[in-house]
């Protein structure tokens, strides 16, 4: 090679290959850095002195013996480095040695414990094995004592000389048996050692591949061996029948009935076959066909029903030692505006009847609250309007105390007598909470003496129910009223089991757009937790999540509890029980059965199974107008109240068809339903998302609001009344009577009358009576008064009269002249 001057620098002609990685000057000497296979260095050119490894060591005072063009802070800082990694070698060497001879102790010490285990387990199945042979041994020689006793008792009285040679040949054939049996189980040992291992399959063999199978159990050898001694001694060799308790349902598929016999699929497709029944494996058959197949196959046939599936969620009684305290549940009832909100939102210190459209409540609200000694409550407030009876029903059934709140100036009314008569039929105790006694015009006493009526006596009046006089505005009261629930709910000691599967009750459910299915739970039994496996009415669930009426997100729910769920697949009808089960299986199943139960309701419900009656169903949808509508609401038990108020409006000419209810937003389908069916969308505390109200504005579809339950009733039966039609009043005007008839060329026979009452009128309907007898019902032709037609003819005076295509009329006869007016009919 030769530098850019064209001097020679260096050249590598022999020895090991090397290449020039770089070269630097120094002064007019250039170095060349060659790189070989081992190592780095660094040559001179003639007169630059002597070539420098990198790593010999330099100081300040000989620069000869470092590369040139290094200073010595460089070189040192070098040195160091390469100190630092050949010590980080070394130490991580040392550190690998560690870990692996760790390792290897670790293996060493599962192997012999391996090893160990395998020996131990090994020595245990041949101590079994031969425990079994040798009980196996001792069973077949007794079985051969006996049969030679047996045969020796068979024997002829004659040959008695015959026998002692019978006896001492008896004895020979055991050796031969003997040799027999070593030769088979040394055939079977040599067979077990070539193609199967010894013992159970280790974690050593497995991990090693180690060939052969496992070895069978202890049962199949004996099974096995008794087979062979049958087939032995000439007998047939039977299988033992298993006879089992088959369970059958209303319908069951063969294929399934075939694995619950434990039978061949194949066997009892031809028994069906033989039975003239053409079936698959995969076709159900009913159950009376599976208990004859069941029994031919000698198995004990068990008829269950497909409403056994609930059986997981029976109702057990609790042990006395396992209940425990539980706060009461407290349901305020009453009539519509008497202040049962704003008694509550007092004790919350709450403003929930600002939230209320209309100032009414129209769901069941729960809440729970601590008093200033510390107890515990747990209040439902049920709505008051007439159109919510279900509601409160649902309220006194879940309930402990009945609070009745009445207004003192406005006495008992309807909803009053409705939430006396509920808390009696749910047989719990009642305080009356005589509310707005701060208004001049309030009157307890004639509150006390109106609930004399339905026989509620208070204590004032010296009865056994409580009576406290309130108001929410001023908090008058109160105090009182709470030391009156205190005291019932200590009265009837109020206990629970928390330690158990968790049962309560959906007090109201809804569907929320951000959290899907909503539903509220007051816990009634036990105690739900985040992640329970549920099934609540046609419905089933996972805990997603658990949220208290303060708004926070709690891990569980213990009894007297209310909580909200997250985690339903749909949403539940209010009312429906809430019980926890093991599997998601287990609740699925039963959401399934009672979904099929109820559409098998509805359908039985609506259809018609005779002649007479789809003709009577006929007629009637021909002679009644219906109003078809479509309803969603915020909660379910709002959307119940409205499908209830519904159903009472219409009578025998006109009725309220709901087509569909439910809760959460209004969507497409609900528009095409309508569409479908020509009817308005109801939309209840709810509205129409964007696709919808664009559907609805091009198909046409009418949609309405409401947030107040009266105005949605108000109109409902407004427009109900347009279907109704106008009632047609007639009104009797006067009456003539026809003195003579004349025939008039043109216009054919013309009656001569008197008027005798009233008036006649062109335009009035007339009858013609003979006799009081009608024979003619029609208008008139012409009337006249003398040669001019008129529009009227006065009491006394004559005129004349010609109907309209009919001329039979006589002398005598009777004129009836009347009016029609049609009056427009509303529901009541």
């Amino acid at each position: 090679m030769s530098d850019s001057d064209g001097k020679k620098t260096l050249g590598l002609t022999g020895g090991r290959p090397g290449s020039v990685k770089q070269s630097f000057s120094h002064g007019r000497t250039k170095n060349v850095v060659v790189e070989t296979k081992r190592k780095r260095v660094v040559v001179a050119k003639p007169g630059a002195g002597k070539p420098v490894s990198p790593t010999t060591k330099s100081t300040s005072g000989n620069p000869a013996k470092r590369p040139a063009g290094i200073s010595d802070a460089e070189l040192e800082r070098r040195m160091k480095a390469l100190a630092a990694a050949k010590a980080r070698e070394v130490e991580e060497t040392a550190e690998r040695e560690a870990e692996e001879k760790a390792r290897e102790e670790e293996r060493q010490r599962r192997r012999e414990e391996a090893e160990r285990k395998e020996r131990e387990e090994r020595e245990r199945e041949e101590a079994l094995k031969a425990k079994a042979d040798e009980e196996e041994r001792q069973k077949r020689e007794a079985e051969e004592a006996a049969k030679r006793a047996a045969a020796a008792a068979a024997a002829p009285p004659e040959d008695t000389a015959a026998a002692p040679r019978s006896a001492k040949a008896a004895p020979k054939p055991a050796p031969e048996r003997k040799t027999e049996r070593e030769d088979r189980n040394r055939g079977a040992k040599a067979r077990d050692d070539g193609g199967r291992r010894s013992g159970k399959l280790t974690l050593n063999q497995a991990l090693s591949g180690g060939e052969g199978g496992r070895q069978r159990s202890m049962a199949a050898m004996k099974r096995k061996q008794e087979r062979a001694r049958q087939k032995a001694m000439g007998g047939q060799v039977e299988r033992e029948k298993i006879v089992r308790d088959v369970q059958i349902p209303d319908m069951i598929v063969v294929s399934e009935l075939a694995n619950r016999m434990a039978e061949r699929v194949a066997d009892v497709v031809k028994s069906l076959m033989q039975m003239g029944m053409m079936v698959t494996q995969n076709q159900p058959i009913d159950a009376e066909t599976a208990e004859l197949i069941v029994e031919e196959f000698g198995h004990k046939a068990v008829r269950v029903s497909d409403a056994d599936v609930e059986d997981v969620i029976k109702a057990e009684d609790d042990a006395p030692e396992d209940l425990s305290p539980r706060p009461p549940v407290i349901t305020v009832m009453g009539h519509v505006d008497h202040g049962k909100t704003s008694i509550l939102d007092a004790i919350r210190n709450a403003k929930v009847v600002s939230g209320e459209a209309g100032g009414i409540t129209q769901h069941i609200g729960a809440y729970q609250v601590t008093t200033d000694q510390g107890a515990v409550l747990t209040f439902l407030d049920t709505p008051g309007h007439a159109a919510f009876t279900s509601m409160r029903s649902r309220g006194a059934q879940v309930t402990d105390i009945v609070v009745l709140v009445v207004a003192a100036d406005d006495a008992v009314m309807p909803q009053t007598v409705e939430a006396i008569a509920h808390a009696k039929a749910a047989e719990v105790p009642m305080i009356v909470a005589i509310n707005k006694c701060d208004l001049p015009a309030a009157n307890p006493d004639k509150v006390r003496t109106d609930l004399l009526q339905h026989e509620v006596v208070v204590e004032a009046m010296s009865g056994e129910v409580q009576d406290v006089e309130v108001s929410a505005q001023t908090g008058q009261g109160l105090d009182e009223l709470l030391e009156a629930i205190a005291l019932q709910s200590e009265i009837l000691e109020l206990k629970a089991n928390p330690d158990r599967a968790a049962e309560g009750a959906v007090i109201e459910a809804q569907l929320d757009i951000g959290r899907g299915p909503v539903a509220t739970v007051l816990v009634q039994r036990g105690t739900l937790r985040q992640g329970d496996v549920f099934v609540v009415g046609e419905q089933y669930g996972k805990v997603r999540a658990l949220i208290n009426d303060k708004g926070e997100r709690v891990q569980e729910a213990g009894p007297s509890v209310p909580v909200e769920v997250l985690g339903l697949n749909g949403t539940p009808e209010a009312g429906d029980v809430l019980n926890v089960v093991k599997t998601e299986a287990q609740a699925r199943e039963i959401a399934e059965y009672r979904e099929a139960a109820a559409k098998e309701k509805r359908a039985a419900a609506g259809a018609a199974t005779t002649l007479e009656q789809l003709m009577a169903q006929a007629k009637e949808d021909e002679s009644v107008s219906e109003l078809p509508i479509v309803v969603k609401a915020d909660v379910q038990g709002s959307a119940e109240a409205i499908v209830q108020a519904m159903e009472k409006i219409g009578n025998d000419e006109v009725r309220v068809r709901v087509l569909h209810s439910g809760v959460g937003a209004i969507t497409e389908s609900d528009i095409g339903l309508a569409e479908a069916s020509g009817a308005p969308v109801i939309g209840f505390n709810v509205r129409a998302n964007a696709p919808a109200r664009n559907s609805a504005n091009q198909k046409g579809v009418e949609i309405r609001y409401y947030s107040v339950i009266y105005d949605l009733v108000d109109d409902v039966k407004a427009a109900a009344s347009g279907l109704l039609s106008a009632e047609i009043r007639e009104t009797f005007i006067g009456y003539a009577e026809i003195r003579e008839v004349f025939k008039v060329s043109g216009v054919g026979k013309v009656a001569g009358c008197l008027v005798t009452e009233g008036i006649a009128r062109r335009s009035a309907g007339v009858r013609l009576l003979r006799d009081d007898v009608v024979i003619h019902e029609g208008t008139l032709k012409t009337l006249k008064r003398f040669k001019d037609e008129v529009a009227e003819v006065q009491s006394g005076q004559e005129c004349g009269m010609a109907f309209e295509k009919y001329e039979d009329i006589r002398p005598g006869d009777v004129i009836e002249i009347f009016e029609r007016q049609e009056v427009e009919r509303k529901l009541d």
